[in-house]
C-alpha cells in the first residue's frame, strides 16, 4: 500500500488524542520504507549477520509502540523516532556482541542462532555511537542530523521538516557533522 507523506500527516492529525496508537496505524503504511532503511544499515554486514533486516524493523516497532505520548506530527517526525529506535537497537546489539568477544561470559542472544556478526562492524558502530554522544554535547542539532540521516535514512527534506528548517541548512549541518566525525573517527562515516 502506497501512501503519501501528506496523507500520513492528515491521518496523524485525524487521530489526535484518540485511543488508537499512531505507531500501530502508521507502521504497516511505512513498513517497506523502514525495511529499506534497515537493509541499508545492515548492508555492510556479512551474510548471515545475527541482526536481520526484518528483526531490526520489528524491534524498532516494539520500541515505538509504547510511545503513545510521542505526539507524532508527520511522516518525517515518525521516521525520525524510528531512526532513534534503530540506532539504539544497533548499538545495543553491537555492545552485546563486543562484550562477548572480550570474554564477557554472558550468552549472546541473537535473532538467528548459530550466526555471527562481522566483528569490525560492531566496534565501528560503538565508536560511532560514542562519537555521536560527544558531538551531541557540542552541538545537539548536528548529532540529530547524523542520527536521522545515517540511522534513519531520512532525506534532507524530511530532516528539515523535523527540525523546522530548510533542506539547505540541513545539508550544511550534515557536511559539518561528517567532517567532525571524520576527524574524530579517522574515517568517513
Amino acid at each position: 500500500m502506497s501512501i503519501s507523506p501528506d496523507q500520513i500527516t492528515l491521518l496523524l492529525n485525524q487521530m489526535g488524542d484518540g485511543d488508537r496508537n499512531p505507531v500501530e496505524v502508521l507502521y504497516p503504511l511505512i513498513y517497506d520504507h523502514l525495511k529499506e532503511v534497515a537493509r541499508g544499515q545492515l548492508r555492510g554486514e556479512r551474510r548471515g549477520h545475527t541482526l536481520q533486516t526484518t528483526a531490526l524493523v520489528n524491534e524498532a516497532y516494539l520500541k515505538m509502540v509504547d510511545q503513545r505520548q510521542a505526539g507524532f506530527q508527520n511522516r518525517s517526525h515518525f521516521l525520525a523516532i524510528a531512526a532513534i529506535a534503530m540506532r539504539r537497537i544497533l548499538i545495543s546489539h553491537a555492545r552485546k556482541r563486543s562484550a562477548g568477544k572480550r570474554g564477557g561470559g554472558e550468552m549472546m542472544v541473537t535473532f538467528e542462532d548459530g550466526m555471527a556478526a562481522r566483528d569490525a562492524r560492531a566496534s565501528e558502530l560503538i565508536d560511532l555511537d560514542e562519537a555521536l554522544n560527544r558531538l551531541e554535547a557540542l552541538n545537539e542539532r548536528h548529532a540529530r542530523v547524523v542520527e536521522y540521516r545515517f540511522f534513519g535514512g531520512l532525506s534532507y527534506e524530511e530532516i528539515a521538516v523535523v527540525l523546522n528548517d530548510t533542506p539547505h541548512s540541513v545539508r550544511y549541518d550534515w557536511r559539518v557533522a561528517r567532517a567532525w566525525l571524520k576527524r574524530e573517527l579517522g574515517s568517513t562515516p
